[in-house]
């Protein structure tokens, strides 16, 4: 999304220590301000989780560990038997200029865990996310139908907005 819109990008290629915080935008920031003193430019950083209701907001800022250690087809069991499904996906995009504090951009896309996995696009917990308003997993959807209801687009599409408002665009 944000080649398209004509800006250039350069993955930087470095593990960051990503602290085990109560919130996605405490790991941004202090990820932010790591990278920052190893690396003097303008950086953009994002973290995401998946929030369960039926499991307390569990897996949460723990996303990524608990998918690499229950996977999909272990979140569905961990639901067995409940009737609250919902969750939401959240995404807390940061950026920072040298010498200016992190601005951070938060998206959210509520929905629900389908009762098995469906679909075969995306990574990670799209095969079993339903977005609200939708029957279809996000792995059942195509980048870019993905890309307009998701958390990630839409802290992009903040993001974005900042740099229009900003002229840095």
């Amino acid at each position: 999304m944000i080649r398209e819109r004509g800006h250039e990008v350069e993955q930087i290629p470095v593990a960051y220590p990503e602290m085990q915080v109560e919130s996605l935008e405490m790991v941004i920031i202090q990820g932010l301000q790591w990278l920052m003193h190893h690396y003097n430019r303008p950086l953009l950083a994002d973290d995401s989780g998946i929030f369960i209701e039926g499991l307390n907001g569990f897996p949460g800022v723990y996303s990524a560990y608990a998918f690499k250690t229950l996977g999909n087809d272990g979140m569905i069991k961990l639901l067995e038997g409940m009737e609250d499904r919902s969750a939401r996906f959240e995404c807390v995009l940061g950026f920072m200029i040298p010498g200016e504090e992190p601005v951070l951009f938060k998206g959210i896309s509520e929905g629900s865990i389908a009762l098995s996995k469906k679909g075969a696009s995306g990574f990670g917990y799209d095969p079993i996310f339903i977005p609200s308003g939708h029957k279809r997993t996000f792995a059942e959807m195509t980048t870019d139908e993905k890309n307009s209801m998701s958390h990630r687009g839409r802290a992009l599409e903040k993001f974005f907005e900042y740099l229009d408002e900003k002229h840095l665009a």
